[in-house]
């Protein structure tokens, strides 16, 4: 069965990804989404003072909170789907997961900000893009 990756950050860009994965716009069907959701490392001031328990929890309830509203859509769709809570850099947590799960494509909602801004404050979208392995559907959500 073919893997697609979704990668989330919990906003309206990202449940319009899973809304273009739930409507049977990808030309492949039968596929399992692996919905990923990337928390930042903490700094080592952090983990000075707060339990590893502590720390690892808080990365659950993020990433739980930001796969919701996308887990929910693919589940009323009936697309089957897996959830992954990984910490780190988000562009290459993406594109390693990626690779690890040999996913046909990874799939992004884009806030399409424009180069000059990407290029200013970073985007990773754009990052995942020059680096992925496999092809990459960036979606924008629809104008209302």
């Amino acid at each position: 069965m073919p893997q697609i990756v979704l990668a989330t950050d919990g906003s309206a860009f990202s449940d319009a990804a899973a809304r273009f994965l739930a409507d049977g716009k990808l030309l492949q069907t039968g596929f399992t989404v692996h919905v990923i959701h990337i928390t930042p490392d903490v700094t080592g001031q952090v983990r000075a003072f707060v339990s590893k328990e502590t720390i690892d929890a808080w990365h659950q309830e993020e990433s739980g909170k930001a796969m919701a509203s996308v887990c929910e859509i693919l589940s009323a769709a009936k697309v089957p789907f897996e959830q992954h809570a990984l910490h780190g850099f988000p562009p290459e947590k993406i594109v390693a997961y990626a690779k690890s799960v040999d996913a046909g494509a990874i799939v992004m909602g884009t806030h399409g900000r424009g180069s000059f801004l990407d290029a200013v404050i970073g985007s990773v979208a754009g990052r995942v893009l020059a680096h992925a392995g496999c092809p990459v559907i960036m979606v924008k959500p629809e104008k209302s």
